[in-house]
């Protein structure tokens, strides 16, 4: 799929776009070029000492934000796939500075589509979050914005051999930021800080969204919004497969935070059809288009009114399986 291809990774040199380059590197030595693209220069210099363009000769690192059009189109010249993963995702600091993640996770989405219209880009595909569904925090909120005018910019192309579409998942085990790095730092004070002892996520391995954006540059049509079906986790569950003994104090929901996170609503299920492994929400142009869509694509209509929510999902993770994906995925050396 990917071979002879040139792509490019806006945000690249994050959690996702390095266990993206890994497995590309790996499964496809045939890609042509495989560029990431990202602001920060330590990053990059941290990530050529594991990914080497000596050693990989179809790796390239460029300087540049998605706020900078001129240069995003300069990069983009001969590409013909982009992953966009750059965005501003921590919660608390987009309710700070909204003004901040308006401009990378809104603006510099706009400034990708019109780039990738403007250079002869065939198959776009954007990270999403849950966190998108019925959003009650900015960052939710730009994310929603980024997922519409992504899925919209289809209805843009033209003639323009171009695929347009967004995958939407849960909470990367172990990703930056997230509980469980958290909680193994806190373990050694023996008090784990719990916002609500009821709240529950959607859990994810990088692997996982990996998977699914490559699955996605193969089978999207364009417009789709893909949600995988994956399992849910209860906060004191992981607290206790990470430190059993650790006290939990209970410390109240932070601004913009959720007791329990969704990624499909009962409004989008008129619209969502069931493909097996995941979801697709797909644009909000009728019936016929649904019906248009799964002859194309197979999968069935999900029933009316239903909604796809981490505190009812019916497959949640125990401690024991909760431990062994921290084993397997997050630091094996912390012995949990």
């Amino acid at each position: 799929m990917l071979d002879n291809k040139s792509i490019l990774v806006t945000g690249g040199t994050g959690s996702f776009g390095r266990a993206f380059v890994r497995t590309v590197l790996k499964k496809y030595p045939g890609v042509r070029r495989l560029v990431i693209y990202s602001r920060d220069e330590l990053k990059q210099y941290e990530m050529a000492q594991e990914f080497s363009p000596q050693e990989n000769p179809a790796l390239r690192y460029f300087i540049g934000d998605i706020r900078d059009q001129d240069r995003l189109r300069r990069a983009l010249e001969g590409i013909d796939i982009v992953v966009h993963a750059a965005a501003l995702k921590q919660v608390p600091a987009a309710e700070y500075n909204p003004f901040e993640c308006i401009k990378t996770n809104v603006l510099g989405a706009q400034n990708v589509i019109e780039s990738c219209l403007d250079t002869g880009v065939t198959n776009v595909v954007a990270l999403s979050t849950d966190k998108a569904a019925a959003p009650i925090n900015l960052y939710g909120a730009t994310k929603l914005c980024s997922d519409k005018i992504f899925t919209a910019a289809n209805n843009i192309r033209g003639a323009r051999d171009l695929r347009l579409s967004v995958v939407r998942y849960g909470n990367v085990i172990g990703s930056r930021g997230s509980v469980v790095p958290f909680f193994l730092n806190k373990r050694e004070s023996g008090v784990f800080p719990i916002t609500d002892p009821t709240m529950t996520r959607f859990n994810i391995s990088l692997e996982e969204g990996v998977d699914m954006v490559l699955w996605a540059l193969e089978n999207a049509i364009g417009g789709e919004i893909f949600v995988p079906k994956i399992p849910s986790y209860r906060i004191t569950d992981v607290a206790e497969a990470i430190g059993p003994e650790c006290e939990i104090k209970i410390v109240g929901i932070r601004p913009g935070e959720k007791i329990h996170e969704e990624m499909i609503t009962t409004s989008d299920s008129l619209n969502t059809v069931d493909l097996g492994p995941y979801y697709a929400i797909l644009p909000s142009t009728g019936d016929e288009y649904v019906e248009d869509y799964m002859k194309k694509r197979g999968g069935k209509p999900v029933e009316p009114g239903f909604a796809y929510n981490s505190g009812t999902n019916p497959d949640f993770l125990n401690v024991e399986q909760i431990r062994a994906l921290i084993r397997q995925h997050v630091d094996p050396t912390h012995q949990v």
